[in-house]
């Protein structure tokens, strides 16, 4: 689930102080088809730029090389894997890390924990898995009543006044997000806005900056970033030492403090799960009411499911399995979006992708963006139906990437439960439509985000 600002600066972070070795005389990645380096010291580099984006660039290197392809950057090959094959071949050995996690804590400069052995790995993630879901539980009634609160707002807005879905959904998401991953103290609509200018602050220069070097060219835009990047940790040192203190058990927070990490593995842990949760969970609903706004017929779907399951009763944790078609609309929203169009992993050992090796301490590139609309994987792939997600085999692909089951992300998983909670509210008492000649216009990065406001109008359900 990256532009090539968010790339680069993984790799260098990822690979410098591994296995350094030479330009390979054949020029290519052990062989595997691919560009030459446009310049001998900066790879591909004036290729992407000239694309726009890392995940542009991909599209075009799988479309003239295939699946499998590399490219370079500076003096290292890359390889970049655009196919559910060939994903599936590369996947399965490597599940023990969270390719998201990893390349957000390499982009913070978080390294603590990351070199252990993978049972040490695999027992972090459990816990931050588990403290996730452990939130969930104890908190969602308040993930209902914040989600209430915006539907009335919206209830109440005259039908011809635009609704600016980007502004409204991230500030849910920010409250979600910080009052069930750090507690009351956010229940404070001060504290929130402390907190977001800070996350906008962190997450707007780790999505750009890097290409050119322009972060660090400028001085002033480095210490604004170094300073919100302080003044939040600093946030969620107060609020681990204060939660500690009471030893309550019912945020985000408390599983960790409950646990043996140390104090930074728990600001590390409690920071990606602040930034990634917000950001992931804001543009997912985002995208998911945009959606809807173009088809009533889905709308209407979602609203007969939702009366068939709920009644009138609200939603709860233990109905929202059965909400089918709900998961449909958003695990089509997820591939339709290219929500996390990119992931990466390092190579830890040598491996093979079809009769290509790839040598160990290669950087991998998922390029998930080119494989959500692959045509040979998915029937009319830029069109939104969530009907296809009613075929097994499609559901298994999606699986496979990560985006459902077992190795979904947390932090998607976390924005899937909220989002479910929006979309059935919404679908009892609203109708959404959409502004004629507004186009979505995508910026792909970490996570797909929408370039500029998106507006619909509101009616009454009757």
């Amino acid at each position: 689930m990256l532009d090539f600002a968010i790339f680069a600066v993984t790799f260098v972070i990822i690979l410098v102080g591994a296995v350094l070795y030479l330009y390979p005389s054949s020029r290519r990645a052990s062989g595997i088809p691919g560009l030459n380096p446009t310049d001998e010291k900066d790879g591909n580099l004036q290729d992407i730029v000239n694309r726009g984006s890392l995940h542009e660039f991909l599209v075009s290197l799988h479309q003239e090389f295939g699946s499998v392809a590399s490219f370079w950057f500076g003096g290292r090959p890359v390889v970049s894997l655009g196919s559910v094959d060939q994903l599936r071949q590369h996947i399965n050995p490597n599940h023990t890390t969270d390719s998201f996690e990893t390349m957000l804590k390499s982009l913070l400069g978080y390294q603590s924990g990351m070199g252990g052995g993978a049972s040490e790995t695999m027992i972090r993630k459990k816990l931050y898995e588990s403290a996730i879901n452990n939130t969930l539980r104890n908190s969602f009634p308040l993930v209902l009543k914040l989600v209430e609160e915006l539907v009335g707002k919206w209830k109440s807005i005259p039908e011809d006044q635009h609704t600016p879905l980007c502004a409204h959904l991230l500030g849910l998401a920010m409250k979600t997000v910080t009052q069930l991953a750090l507690g009351e103290r956010f229940n404070d609509d001060a504290e929130v806005i402390s907190f977001r200018k800070n996350h906008d602050a962190i997450w707007s220069e780790i999505g750009k900056g890097y290409l050119d070097g322009s972060l660090e060219k400028s001085s002033s835009r480095k210490g604004h970033y170094e300073k919100a990047l302080s003044e939040m940790e600093s946030v969620l040192l107060s609020v681990a030492k204060e939660r500690k203190a009471h030893k309550k058990q019912t945020v985000f927070v408390d599983t960790l403090l409950q646990s043996s990490l140390t104090e930074r593995q728990i600001l590390e842990d409690s920071m990606v799960f602040s930034l990634a949760g917000c950001v992931i969970t804001a543009n997912l609903c985002i995208w998911a009411l945009h959606f809807l706004s173009t088809s009533e017929e889905v709308q209407d779907k979602l609203y007969q499911e939702v009366t068939e399951v709920l009644g009138s009763d609200p939603v709860s944790l233990d109905k929202i399995p059965q909400l089918r078609y709900c998961q449909q609309v958003l695990n089509e929203t997820v591939r339709t979006a290219k929500l996390t169009p990119i992931a990466a992993r390092l190579q830890e050992v040598e491996g093979k992708v079809d009769q290509h090796i790839i040598p160990k301490e290669t950087l991998v590139i998922y390029a998930l963006g080119v494989v959500l609309q692959d045509s040979n994987t998915w029937s009319a792939p830029y069109r939104f139906d969530p009907d296809r997600f009613v075929e097994e085999s499609v559901e298994k692909s999606f699986c496979l990437l990560g985006f459902s089951g077992n190795q979904t992300c947390p932090e998607l998983s976390f924005a899937y439960t909220v989002a479910t909670v929006l979309l059935s509210t919404i679908a009892r008492q609203l109708k959404l439509h959409k502004l004629k000649g507004q186009v979505m216009d995508v910026r792909s990065a970490l996570v797909s985000t929408p370039k500029d406001e998106t507006w619909i109008t509101v009616s009454r359900r009757s």
